[in-house]
């Protein structure tokens, strides 16, 4: 039987979401309140169907999970511009605030036909397997698969994008961060409080992410950074022409300055002004060629830390 494949980017798939006039509207409103929250759900919603892939997830399933995951901060367009867009971590009573996000969210979609199918994703994704996350506080035999994936989703893209509240956090100690979370809490007072908030005693044995969902984002991750290097690859492979040409006008130009004829200058200078391209000029030439050697260099220094990335984010253990 052939695997089911859901692509992302085909047409048909995202007519079925993206385009909706429903959604649509929702989340422009979003956009015009917030760039950033507009385009994290934009990103949460693209890992949340790869993730569903290395889950082997259904393509119905996918297409529903991703739906659900572009929803998830839908509520955020009721929470005061002051607060969303902080520029410093908030307060105790200005996070009791933009915590009320998930249930403003799931009233929005309840409240309208299109999107009650997908009110899922604005109420369960800050639930925590363990019971330490919200609204509810609810633990894992409660929290559907499409909470816990668009959780870990989530909480990887904020934590990498560079928000204008923090400091950018490298992709390697994201993972590390959420790898952490599927640990059992071990701080004795924190596990006393889940203990008697969810009166279970077997949130001990639990994190607050599903560790086999962790794994699939990794396997994300990691095909991002190879899809990066072989862009980066395509890139400078497009550049070699232009460099190699550039070089042979380098050659001329010595050539040209070593003449002692004028006839033999003159030879050089035309060979060279056959050479050049666009606003390229024999006087702007080599700066334009040592720009394309800087960038070479740049790039290709850029691809071995991102080598290095990967062979780091392989070893790591879930």
């Amino acid at each position: 039987m052939p695997k089911e494949v859901f692509d992302f980017y085909d047409r048909t798939s995202l007519k079925s979401y993206n385009l909706d006039k429903s959604m649509q509207y929702q989340l422009n409103i979003l956009g015009s309140l917030d760039v950033f929250t507009r385009k994290h759900c934009e990103n949460v919603a693209s890992i949340v169907c790869r993730i569903c892939q290395y889950l082997h997830c259904t393509k119905s399933f996918t297409e529903y999970c991703t739906i659900c995951a572009y929803l998830h901060d839908i509520g955020k367009q009721f929470i005061p511009a002051s607060i969303l867009q902080k520029n410093g971590p908030l307060t105790d009573e200005e996070y009791k605030i933009m915590k009320t996000h998930t249930t403003i969210g799931h009233k929005i979609c309840m409240n309208d036909a299109k999107l009650r199918p997908y009110s899922a994703g604005a109420i369960y994704h800050h639930e925590a397997l363990n019971g330490s996350g919200y609204p509810n506080g609810l633990t894992k035999k409660d929290i559907p698969y499409e909470g816990q994936i668009i959780r870990v989703a989530d909480e990887y893209d904020a934590i990498v994008s560079k928000r204008q509240y923090k400091s950018h956090i490298g992709i390697i100690d994201t993972l590390k961060i959420l790898i952490d979370e599927t640990k059992p809490i071990s701080n004795t007072d924190a596990l006393k409080v889940i203990v008697e908030e969810t009166k279970s005693d077997n949130t001990h044995k639990l994190g607050k992410n599903n560790p086999i969902i962790v794994k699939a984002l990794i396997k994300v991750v990691v095909d991002d950074t190879e899809y990066e290097i072989s862009c980066i690859m395509d890139y400078l492979k497009d550049l070699k022409p232009d460099i190699k040409r550039l070089e042979e006008v380098e050659k001329y130009d010595k050539k040209r300055t070593s003449a002692k004829s004028d006839s033999k200058k003159d030879y050089y200078l035309n060979g060279m002004k056959c050479l050049l391209v666009g606003k390229e000029t024999v006087d702007n030439y080599l700066e334009i060629l040592n720009s394309y050697r800087n960038i070479v260099e740049t790039k290709n220094a850029h691809i071995k830390k991102l080598f290095d990335e990967i062979k780091t984010i392989k070893k790591l253990k879930v």
